[in-house]
């Protein structure tokens, strides 16, 4: 039955291959699903599901293949079945007959119900200590019991195991759903990067072992410099006309960076539709920085986040600020310059840089979305397109595609 729900699960793209076949082939012979289904959907989560955005996803795959299936308990014989099939009708109980009823915990309620299994030999019904109908036993159908479990039930009925995987608890988890602040803050951290700086010296604990073995035990303390944050990112931000409506997302990851603790240093500029000549320091498009001044304080080993639709009239990207694509003056001569020879630019300049689309990466061709993909690598703004982007600002230039 697993094969099926195997490919069940790659149908879905979570990644499970022979590997993990025989891995869950392995566990289940062992018994560590211990003969239910409710083991099987743990065993198998646990053996299958390799990283927190395919949680979501073994979930949708287990109700789908298992949905109606019905699973006892404990093997249970055909012919007490047939008894629960058709439970009597419980009498109704006064306030006190529910309060003298026992509540067990559910290793007591296990080790009875086998016990009952062993012993019973024929169908009850009304009482309170066989598995039976419409009674106040702790098995059963159609009865009470504040502690018991339910025997056989209707057909189509659901385990335990599907009702939690129905319930779906991993979906902020998918990775196809937008961030929030918090998920931004986990995947930024895969930026971090440090280097040895002057200062007050730290215990280098590897080099103190090494050196006092070699001194036959004799204690050799090595310190060396500390390591210091040494992250350094330029996040330039799209705002105004068709960003409107990502204007919450793009926010969170604003917010998210700027809570960031270990970048050394974090610059944050904003522009309309297409840089030209200059970004600006506020999102009202004040307080502008030359582009060509920024690149001068800005060395190569900056990592350059660019956040955008990429969505604009052609003449927006290929026209100049001067030409009426953004604000400026015709009589400078880098407002002459198209969009696009800034974004190049910006690309040449900076070894690792990125661009986040929170309109994400449409199936469909689009002129200026196609145009500046040839220049950065996009990626949408998706907890899975934040995680390849930033797989692309670790690796850079220099070892990966250009």
């Amino acid at each position: 039955m697993f094969v099926a729900f195997l490919y069940e699960l790659r149908a879905r793209k979570v990644p499970v291959g022979a590997q993990e076949a025989v891995g869950l082939a392995r566990a289940l012979a062992a018994g560590l699903h211990e003969s239910s289904l409710e083991g099987f959907y743990h065993v198998a989560r646990a053996m299958l599901v390799h990283s927190e955005a395919h949680l979501d996803d073994f979930d949708l795959a287990f109700a789908q293949h298992f949905r109606g299936v019905h699973v006892e308990a404990k093997a249970v014989t055909e012919e007490l079945l047939s008894w629960l099939r058709d439970p009597i009708k419980m009498r109704a109980l006064s306030d006190e007959e529910r309060a003298m009823i026992e509540e067990l915990d559910l290793e007591e309620v296990l080790r009875r119900f086998e016990e009952r299994l062993r012993e019973q030999r024929e169908r009850h019904d009304g009482g309170n200590r066989w598995i039976g109908t419409g009674g106040t036993s702790p098995f059963g159908r159609g009865g009470f019991h504040p502690s018991g479990i339910q025997v056989g039930g209707p057909a189509g009925g659901r385990s335990g195991a599907v009702q939690n995987a129905d319930a779906r608890r991993y979906r902020p988890y998918r990775s196809d759903v937008t961030l929030d602040v918090r998920q931004i803050e986990v995947a930024l951290r895969k930026l971090r990067a440090f280097a040895r700086e002057g200062g007050d010296r730290e215990l280098d604990i590897e080099a103190t072992i090494d050196a006092t073995a070699r001194n036959a035990g004799e204690i050799e303390i090595v310190t060396r410099p500390p390591r210091r944050p040494n992250t350094r990112v330029i996040l330039m931000m799209d705002v105004g006309g068709s960003m409107d409506p990502s204007a919450a997302l793009v926010s969170q990851l604003f917010s998210a960076a700027k809570r960031a603790t270990h970048w050394k240093e974090l610059r944050s500029y904003y522009f309309h539709n297409c840089v030209y000549e200059r970004v600006f320091r506020t999102e009202g498009l004040l307080d502008p920085v030359p582009v060509r001044e920024l690149l001068r304080e800005c060395g190569k080993h900056h990592k350059l986040v660019m956040v955008g639709d990429a969505s604009m009239a052609p003449y927006e990207l290929l026209g100049s600020s001067g030409s009426g694509g953004g604000a400026g003056s015709s009589f400078d001569p880098d407002a002459r310059l198209p969009g696009v020879a800034w974004l190049m630019m910006l690309r040449d300049h900076f070894d690792r840089a990125v661009w986040l689309n929170p309109d994400g990466i449409g199936p469909y061709p689009h002129p200026t979305v196609d145009a500046i993909k040839s220049i950065f690598p996009m990626f949408a703004l998706t907890l899975e397109g934040l995680g390849e982007a930033i797989a692309e600002l670790v690796r850079g230039r220099g070892r990966g595609r250009a």
